[in-house]
């Protein structure tokens, strides 16, 4: 026997003394070789086999438990793929030219230790599908062609590699991109990383696994602890959308055969992502494909209430707390972390593959990241609700003094949170989130957006209308969910969430009197239950105050009330509405602040103006805003004075 330095080496030296044993059992029927020769090969493979590791063929039986004649019988298929003599030595020993192919038959009369059932579909050679029966209709069994599996075909010459028919379902999965700086897990995710890792060994030496569910609204996290695990553990992690899982019974079971087969030949673990998909739709097929899983699972949810009525652990993983962000701030940004990490820590709740990209990206001055913070946490918001522009500031607002100081506080305590709530201790004394849910009461056009505006441009956020109208749904239960997507998506960034219509979701309760009634109660109290949590600004705005359900005002920090503007504001509003390019001739605001408008109102009559100025090719004059504004009085069905 030769020394090799190399397993490869050693699997091709017992494949090679292999297949010369099988010739002369193939020969031995034709009566072409001795039961000697037979004897001296076979010696020498049992010494092969008992090298470590062991050759390929010898591992796969292991692995599925074949007996001495079912691994005959597959290494018998698996020549076929080795030498091109087999198929002539198939036929000689069948005694018919029209069989160079290995057969049940065969495979009886040429090795010992037989028996009839390693064919049956519950035996491993099938089960596993580690060879094929071609079959006709008129054909016996036990003369029909066999042919091993190309996957083992592979396998066995010691090349291992995951099957080409799961390949075009599940993806190599790396949270981290080539260009990112790969940060360790911090301590949170660490601790819970620790014991998925020790579940994970104890199910590998019980040969028990049950599905691994991770819990929680960032798959990313998800992602890098999960990855982290499986470079600990020397795992090939791969992703499989949960929607590319056939529904035909017959196709899902095999596939969930391959990747258990598959799951038993690599050190496997799969990744799959149940998020943002419809849980009722898939379950079905996903409980079919995990029923009988013999590997290791992540199963990616949002919530824990998903069952799929299978043996499951369950791991709640969420981003990094605001300290640990702030320590990856740091890092990322090194000399300039000391200015900027705590404000971006306090502002935007990230994870750490966010947070690489972004201090990558940037410049690092300050500005670049803040808009690449709130860049970064547009997408998923941008699907739910209308981002507005911010164009207004402090400077165009017009509003009594009340009022005006009313939103100063507001964007204040937005601003000043982090001091109050965690220096201060704060934090500690409430069961409510950080967040600051105040109310815009006002009819159309006294200002409410503007404000909202206004205290987006001096906080520098992003700035989001919701309609609740739309928002609500009249099927149970999907207003909640409607609302979860909105909410989790604005976690983020912080985002100031601007709720049109209040009223259509916050009107006095009434008295349950059917389902619907107590389900529009739950969709309530569940909006009054995420404001509370939420961290960021929510602004709910109304035109009928008088409408809103009491309990609900109770849980506001603010109201601010957007009167009807009086003549002094609407005269400060009309010198301030047109743009300093826009070309005006003696203009008489003091008149114009008679008209009984809205800032809403005077805005459309200056629009409207100007576009009557632009036509005649004169400045805007006293004339044409006349004009202007006896057509907003005809929109608004009120006689022009």
């Amino acid at each position: 026997m030769t020394e090799y330095d190399s397993w490869p080496e050693r699997n091709a030296e017992y494949l090679a003394v292999s297949l010369n044993w099988l010739r002369s059992r193939l020969k031995l029927l034709t009566q072409s070789t001795s039961q000697e020769d037979i004897d001296k090969t076979a010696k020498i493979m049992a010494e092969l086999a008992e090298i470590e590791p062991p050759p390929a063929l010898i591992i796969l039986s292991h692995i599925f438990g074949l007996s001495d004649f079912e691994r005959s019988l597959l290494l018998l298929c698996a020549a076929m793929e080795f030498a091109t003599d087999i198929a002539q030595l198939c036929a000689a020993a069948q005694d018919n030219p029209q069989r160079p192919y290995p057969t049940f038959a065969l495979a009886l009369s040429c090795f010992d230790h037989v028996t009839w059932d390693v064919v049956l579909p519950n035996r491993p050679l099938r089960y596993w599908q580690l060879l094929e029966i071609h079959q006709s209709n008129i054909q016996p069994l036990t003369t029909s062609p066999l042919r091993a599996d190309e996957r083992i075909v592979n396998y066995i010459k010691g090349v291992n590699y995951l099957d080409d028919r799961l390949a075009k379902l599940v993806l190599p999965l790396n949270p981290w991109s080539e260009q990112d700086e790969i940060l360790p897990l911090p301590p949170s995710q660490e601790t819970i990383a620790a014991a998925i890792t020790d579940q994970i060994n104890q199910s590998i030496q019980q040969q028990h696994f049950p599905i691994f569910q991770l819990s929680g609204i960032d798959t990313q996290s998800k992602q890098t602890v999960i990855w982290e695990i499986c470079q600990e553990l020397e795992l090939q992690l791969y992703r499989l959308p949960v929607e590319l899982l056939p529904t035909q019974t017959t196709e899902l079971a095999n596939l969930a055969r391959l990747w258990q087969r598959e799951s038993r030949l690599l050190p496997l673990a799969l990744y799959i992502d149940m998020q943002g998909k419809d849980e009722k739709a898939v379950s079905t097929a996903l409980r079919q494909f995990l029923t009988h899983n013999q590997g290791i699972i992540f199963l990616d949810i949002r919530d824990t209430g998903f069952s799929l009525e299978l043996a499951t652990v369950t791991y709640d993983i969420a981003k990094p707390t605001p300290q640990e962000q702030q320590q990856a701030w740091e890092l990322t940004l090194e000399s300039q972390a000391d200015e900027y990490a705590t404000q971006l820590a306090n502002q935007f709740h990230l994870n750490f593959i966010e947070i690489a990209k972004i201090a990558k990206s940037a410049s690092h001055s300050q500005h670049q990241l803040w808009n690449n913070c709130l860049a970064s946490t547009r997408p998923r918001l941008d699907t739910l609700a209308q981002r507005l522009e911010i164009k207004a500031s402090w400077k165009d607002i017009v509003l009594p003094v009340e009022e005006l100081d009313l939103l100063h506080q507001i964007a204040d305590q937005v601003r000043q949170r982090s001091i109050v709530y965690n220096q201060w201790g704060f934090r500690q004394r409430m069961n409510r989130g950080m967040g600051v849910s105040v109310m815009f009461a006002g009819e159309s056009g006294t200002g409410k957006t503007m404000a909202a505006e206004v205290i987006a441009n001096d906080l520098q956020l992003n700035l989001y209308r919701i309609d609740l109208s739309a928002v609500v749904s009249k099927y149970i239960g999907e207003t909640e969910k409607n609302l979860r997507r909105l909410f989790d998506a604005a976690e983020d960034g912080g985002a100031i969430l601007f709720f049109d219509e209040a009223d259509a979701l916050f009107g006095k309760r009434s008295e349950v009197k059917d389902s619907h009634d107590r389900y529009a109660n739950i969709e309530i109290n569940y909006l009054l239950q995420r404001l509370e949590a939420y961290r960021g600004l929510a602004i709910l705005a109304t035109n009928i105050k008088s409408a809103l359900d009491a309990a609900f005002m109770r849980r506001l920090r603010f109201i601010v009330n957007f009167s009807f503007p009086g003549v002094m504001e609407r005269k400060v509003m009309w010198e301030k509405v047109f743009p300093p390019k826009t070309p005006v001739e003696k203009l008489d605001f003091q008149k114009l602040a008679k008209f009984n408008l809205t800032g809403g109102n005077i805005h459309n009559i200056a629009v409207n103006a100007a576009f009557l100025a632009a036509k005649v090719g004169t400045p805007v004059n006293m004339d044409l805003l006349m004009a202007a504004t006896k057509t907003e009085f005809r929109k608004m069905d009120k006689p022009f004075i």
